[in-house]
């Protein structure tokens, strides 16, 4: 355990959402204006009209979706509440700590997190990202933000991708042990793990989310110890450009083809309920499997501010900070050893 007399400041990054149907656009128009999203020859020159042109088609398409979660997307609020209760977890393991939420493409931007951590006035500060498996194009963007616009003499650490953490695969394995248990023979159901999809010139490039994501699945399969047949697919493609398969619409169908006739669904890349989650998966995919004439479909709800993931969360910041104290007394006494040599 970590005992400090310092303030930590730990900022935990997302990427955001709509808070109304008007800031869709703008929402997109921001993910879509992203150098680590939208990257190709000239760039710089047709990045902004190309965003614009994306992000009015895309508001079209996807605005059904926040409609049937109340108009917003709720991840602000989890987000948020996950901060919170972060807070008070590493109070009660004796850290003083303020817990911050930057968003990647919607308030509160990380300037608004930064200017807030600087008004806490803490002495160091962990960068936590709320992405399990790494990916440039969330992680990667998120943290070139940060480099973007922090300055200054304090200590900085960042916690590494949390995806093979025991406490966090706990945490998702009872939110799957609660969607199965609501099946008449839970063991019955095929669980169809759903991550966010990504172009496949991201991962050509080595990127490493897709092994990242295919790793998770099979540490969950394991400490789940379920004996439901399971697949994984792909959720939320956006243009033209091929990106990783197969989709969770195509699996939907197949598994229908299949005689499949009950599915869990397990949103393995989000730690949040959001538009993915409660639009894609929990409305539209719900419906499709219905006409498909799949009689129960569940999904398993999101982390949240679950108390197993916030206790992993705890547990990550603390695992962050010794790693850096243990790096920053073997830097000194390697200077030790180089000054009496």
């Amino acid at each position: 355990m970590v005992r400090t007399s310092r303030r930590v400041g730990v900022v935990l990054f997302q990427l955001g959402g709509p808070d109304s149907l008007e800031a869709i656009e703008p929402f997109l128009y921001n993910l879509f204006c992203d150098p680590d999203i939208i990257d190709f020859p000239f760039a710089r020159i047709g990045r902004k009209p190309l965003a614009r042109l994306i992000s009015t088609t895309r508001a079209r398409k996807v605005q059904h979706h926040y409609a049937t979660i109340g108009g917003a997307s709720p991840i602000r609020r989890f987000t948020e509440q996950q901060a919170r209760a972060l807070e008070t977890e590493l109070a009660g393991r004796g850290l003083d700590a303020r817990c911050f939420v930057a968003m990647r493409y919607w308030h509160p931007f990380t300037a608004e997190a930064i200017e807030r951590l600087r008004q806490a006035e803490c002495a160091e500060v962990v960068l936590l990202p709320l992405y399990p498996q790494y990916s440039s194009t969330t992680t990667g963007s998120s943290l070139n933000e940060w480099r973007r616009l922090f300055s200054g003499d304090i200590l900085v650490h960042c916690a590494e991708p949390f995806y093979q953490h025991r406490m966090y695969l706990d945490a998702v394995g009872e939110k799957v042990d609660e969607a199965l248990y609501r099946f008449p023979v839970p063991e019955r159901a095929e669980i169809v793990f759903s991550a966010h999809s990504v172009p496949l010139s991201v991962v050509q490039k080595g990127d490493p989310y897709q092994r990242q994501i295919e790793e998770t699945v099979d540490l969950l399969m394991e400490r789940g110890r379920w004996p439901n047949p399971h697949r994984l697919c792909y959720q939320s493609k956006v243009g033209a450009s091929k990106w990783l398969q197969p989709t969770l619409r195509s699996t939907l169908h197949s598994l229908a083809a299949e005689r499949v006739r009950e599915i869990c669904v397990v949103p393995v890349a989000f730690v949040s309920d959001h538009v993915e989650t409660l639009g894609e998966i929990d409305h539209e995919a719900r419906e499709m499997a219905r006409q498909l004439g799949i009689t129960q479909f569940e999904m398993s709800a999101g982390l949240n501010d679950s108390p197993k993931f916030i206790r992993a969360l705890g547990q990550i910041v603390e695992e962050t900070l010794a790693r850096s104290s243990h790096q920053t007394k073997n830097q000194q006494s390697e200077t030790n050893l180089a000054v009496a040599g």
